[in-house]
């Protein structure tokens, strides 16, 4: 199904860009589509063939998208390794995802392969005749692939901080599906984007043929994403959508260089990856000139729930909207009984946008699935009134003080409302009286003095029940974040362990 998209694409867009660098390199679809049919002749010569892994450890580089093409053009599944995990995470993804080829960067090389790997290093280029220039074949294409919608086309692996790495597998039909989701039989239509995210994320993997499809230009820089660097891009090349994580959002809010920077071009602005608290929605929609959606979904689920532009505007204040066309929600126990709208329990999505499965690991896929083939996402919510799904945080991250389950989302919900916080988490901490207690870690807003616990307290009192309300603060100047640019809130409750 992608190699047929990035085909048409080429057909139908030609000469037009379809991919731009910070090092102002610029690949057409024609060039594109050219360049994926040669290197995929060279991954051929190295023995891939279809059904084997082909592991791309690149930064959000033009050789990314292409090799991943390249390796659908021949059948074989890409797993791609997020070039911000340190060494040994990458390392425990490689060995789980056990490529006959890994194409990587002289920097994101790994000395700790599964035998039998070979490895492919490349330099990302900055003129066109030099992308993976040693591994393509000038000139030639791979043998037409007879279509087959189970063939697999590529593993995401989650992006937990601990345990054990688990990639879930998308076949040519789940990428479909969410492709006619996305864009439906529409070609063209599309502008100037940004990658917000490590194109090792869900998204990019799965949304490539819609991308495609679009005939747009995406924008894609080996640099760690910045504030200052996204707003300055957004004004340059008048970008329309701005789409990323609530982190990367609130980040571009808070930056000196904001409300000097022209984002008169954004016109839509969708938070996805992540829980976003009502204020940040309040805020996105006060300062950017741009109607604003809000996605939920987890990497096993493909795709979920989300808001509408034209929803009412509290629905993404206080929900992250109703499950997508064709997206089966439900509720259910920790027994997994289904439960009826208005209790708490753990979200689960079915469509067929999931996952087949987790790749070389069958014993993890009785945990991760329902009976009727849905997905368990580890997230708590409930339905409401109105059909919308209203989070409650993750199952894990609930702790329990003085008898009472706590919901950390839901208090840093509260908190974040206060003149004083630009962000906010709750963690716990182990109290030989109440069993845990509740710690807010809380960056102050530039400018003004930092909020005291009582205050915080007080602020939140109206609000909250007393035992949801924080026992102690801690005031960093920023919230550690992980490798999906999420809250890593395994680091702040180490932090607060050794306080």
């Amino acid at each position: 199904m992608l190699a047929e998209t990035a085909a048409e694409a080429a057909r139908r867009f030609g000469g037009s860009p379809a991919l731009v660098t910070d090092e102002r390199l610029t690949i057409s679809y024609q060039e594109f589509n050219t360049m994926a049919d040669e290197v995929a002749v060279g991954l051929a010569e190295t023995g891939v063939g279809e059904g084997d892994v082909v592991a791309l450890v690149l930064p959000s580089v033009p050789e990314h998208f292409i090799a991943y093409v390249a390796a659908a053009k021949l059948g074989a599944i890409t797993a791609a390794v997020n070039p911000k995990l340190v060494q040994a995470e990458r390392a425990a993804v490689l060995r789980a995802a056990n490529p006959m080829v890994v194409v990587c960067t002289a920097e994101l090389a790994s000395t700790d392969l599964v035998e039998g790997s070979q490895t492919v290093v490349v330099e990302p280029a900055s003129q066109g005749a030099a992308v993976l220039d040693g591994l393509r074949r000038r000139g030639q294409s791979p043998p037409p692939l007879p279509s087959d919608p189970d063939r697999p086309i590529a593993i995401v692996f989650t992006s937990g901080t601990t345990g054990t790495p688990k990639g879930a597998v998308f076949a040519g039909r789940q990428i479909d599906f969410i492709t006619q989701c996305d864009v439906g039989p529409t070609w063209g239509g599309g502008g100037y984007s940004m990658a917000g995210s490590a194109l090792a994320h869900l998204g990019p993997t799965t949304k490539l043929a819609g991308n495609l499809m679009k005939g747009g230009t995406q924008y894609l820089s080996r640099q760690p994403w910045k504030a200052s660097e996204a707003l300055r891009v957004v004004a340059e090349l008048k970008i329309a959508a701005l789409g990323g994580v609530p982190t990367q959002v609130a980040l571009m809010l808070r930056d000196p260089a904001f409300d000097s920077t022209d984002l008169s071009s954004v016109r839509a602005v969708v938070m996805g990856g992540g829980p976003a608290t009502p204020a940040l929605i309040r805020e996105a929609r006060e300062r950017l000139p741009a109607a604003l959606a809000v996605r939920y979904s987890c990497t096993e689920a493909g795709i979920g729930c989300g808001t509408s532009f034209t929803d009412p505007i509290e629905d993404a204040e206080v929900s992250v909207g109703r499950p997508q066309p064709g997206v089966r929600l439900s509720i259910v126990s920790e027994d997994g009984e289904l439960l009826p709208p208005g209790e708490t329990g753990e979200v689960c999505l079915g469509s067929p946008a999931v996952m087949d499965g987790y790749w070389r690991n069958s014993s993890a896929n009785s945990d991760a699935f329902t009976e009727d083939g849905s997905v368990r996402t580890g997230d708590l919510g409930w339905i409401d009134p109105l059909g919308r799904l209203r989070l409650a945080g993750r199952s894990r991250e609930r702790y329990v003080r003085g008898g009472y389950n706590v919901h950390p989302m839901e208090v840093e919900a509260v908190l974040a409302d206060h003149p004083a916080v630009a962000a906010v988490a709750i963690v716990s901490r182990v109290d030989p009286v109440m069993g845990e207690l509740g710690v807010a870690v809380v960056v102050p807003r530039p400018g003004g003095a930092a909020p005291d616990l009582s205050g915080l307290r007080r602020f939140a009192s109206d609000r909250l029940a007393r035992y949801k309300l924080p026992d102690d603060l801690v005031l960093l100047t920023a919230l550690p974040l992980t490798a999906g640019e999420k809250i890593d809130r395994r680091a702040l409750e180490r932090l607060i362990a050794a306080t």
